[in-house]
């Protein structure tokens, strides 16, 4: 027969949408033309293919062969068609029986002996190979990964002579199994710092709620050592969430995330470009906002980002998502992150202090740097204040464990999600004036606060989710006004911290 159909899956964000690779053998003079709206790693294919079969003591049939993948409206990026492109050619030309392939998708790389190689994306390619009712046959290098799509059925080979000898009923494929580690994760205490009662406090309400972020203080009064505590308070992911954040690492080349359940914790440097964090590049992968999808995105020292760059914060913040536009396609990715980020408050980052030699102008121009929406997308901006020396050299230590404050979570969490269907931070207008409501004294509490401060309708939403995360923490059917209080002192601490 000179023609057969081979089923892969090509990349298209976190997405795996079905390919079609024609073969079709002709006469004339010998030549491999692939067409379908391949990029050069697909073009450079035929030339991996054509060594791969003559090493593996195939004939490379001596005809003009014409690849078509289809559909043709959708870009085909990598090397993960090598595979199922040599096997059409072996179908096409009778080296291989056509209808072993039917059942099958395809997914590898060749090197020139004939041997597969891994390649990127292969979980998403898994997850819908399954929807489809097909089995999946690719590398053994991704079959750990892969098998996280657990109603898929899949095999494992290493060279294209087991793949051939399986599909003929000579010898069977392994399936590849996943097993979590049995490292436990082991992040550092929370306990262990010393003071900063109120930024702890500020860390659990912001971990409980999945509340942004902001923590202002003076050079060594222990922002990052604050921040870098956050992951071991959080609860484990879910099912969904986890399997949604393996595959933004599986697309953006990163593997198999060993801590399948942990909260995703990405700290890029302040020279990051804005590509660097929302993502982009001519085939488009995830920036640092979609790999921190379902955890957190610290930014320290926030106002050294270039403005432009901070400004694409702003839209993801909100939606929860990040939409890269080209020519030929949009890719979406999910981006449903904490933001916590850290600064000075001014140049040197004494302000206020004997040491503090800044202008009131250099002042200014550096908090500006920080544009307003953005702030007023985050929740909580907290004061941290340099811990006395007295308390540094004290032997003891008190606290709650990262397991305590960690089960409090939790179970504020779970409440929210039971309630409203979200965490706090997701509560839409209708449900926030439904789940929020306050009474007549709690209003003109707030509505002086908001003419004091000067807060728009968006804080004042943010306010009031941040106060019902509060109650939840204390497990309140309602929003007292000591919640509400404490909520908007999250907003007057970082103020008093800014213009002292």
């Amino acid at each position: 027969m000179s023609l057969a159909i081979v089923h892969t899956r090509a990349k298209l964000g976190i997405n795996a949408p079905a390919v079609a690779v024609e073969v079709h053998l002709s006469n004339g003079l010998p030549s491999l033309n692939i067409v379908g709206l391949p990029e050069t790693a697909v073009k450079e294919s035929k030339d991996r293919v054509r060594s791969a079969l003559l090493n593996a003591h195939f004939e490379f049939p001596p005809r003009r062969i014409t690849i078509n993948l289809a559909p043709a409206n959708i870009p085909k990026e990598g090397s993960r068609f090598d595979l199922p492109i040599a096997l059409g050619i072996l179908a096409a030309s009778g080296q291989l029986p056509t209808q072993s392939l039917a059942d099958y998708e395809f997914i590898g790389e060749l090197a020139l002996s004939g041997e597969l190689r891994a390649v990127d994306g292969v979980l998403p390619a898994a997850l819908a190979c399954g929807q489809a009712q097909r089995r999946l046959i690719l590398p053994g290098a991704n079959g750990r990964e892969a098998a996280l799509a657990k109603a898929t059925p899949l095999f494992t080979a290493t060279h294209l002579l087991e793949v051939c000898a399986h599909l003929r009923g000579a010898a069977d494929l392994p399936q590849p199994t996943y097993s979590p580690p049995d490292t436990a994760t082991t992040a550092d205490s929370l306990s262990d710092i010393i003071g900063q009662h109120q930024a702890k406090r500020a860390l659990e309400i912001a971990a409980a709620g999945h509340h942004n972020l902001l923590l202002i203080g003076p050079p060594g009064a222990g922002k990052t050592l604050l921040a870098s505590r956050l992951p071991g308070i959080l609860p484990a992911l879910d099912d969904a969430t986890a399997l949604t954040v393996a595959t933004i690492y599986s697309v953006a080349g990163y593997g198999l995330r060993e801590q399948f359940h942990q909260s995703p914790f990405r700290a890029p440097h302040h020279t990051a470009s804005a590509a660097a964090l929302v993502g982009g590049g001519s085939s488009p992968r995830p920036g640092e906002i979609s790999l921190a999808h379902g955890g957190v995105l610290f930014l320290d020292e926030l106002p050294e980002y270039p403005r432009r760059v901070l400004e694409v914060l702003r839209e993801p913040l909100e939606s929860g998502r990040v939409l890269i536009s080209r020519i030929q396609a949009r890719t979406e990715y999910p981006a449903r992150f904490m933001l916590v980020a850290a600064m000075n408050p001014c140049p040197c980052g004494y302000f206020g202090g004997a040491r503090c030699r800044c202008t009131p102008d250099q002042v200014n121009r550096y908090q500006n740097r920080i544009s307003g929406p953005l702030l007023d997308r985050i929740d909580l901006q907290v004061s941290v204040r340099p811990v006395p020396q007295r308390e540094l050299t004290a032997t003891r230590r008190e606290g709650e464990s990262n397991g305590a404050i960690r089960q409090r979570i939790s179970a504020a969490r779970q409440s929210q999600i039971a309630r409203q269907g979200v965490l706090n931070s997701g509560l839409s207008h209708t449900q926030l004036t439904r789940i929020c409501a306050l009474d007549k004294p709690q209003q003109a509490l707030l509505h002086r606060a908001i003419d004091t401060l000067g807060l728009s309708a968006r804080a004042y939403h943010r306010i009031l989710k941040v106060a019902r995360t509060i109650a939840d923490l204390e497990v309140s059917a309602t929003v007292s006004t000591a919640h509400l209080t404490e909520a908007l002192g999250y907003r007057v601490a970082a103020r008093d911290q800014s213009s002292r």
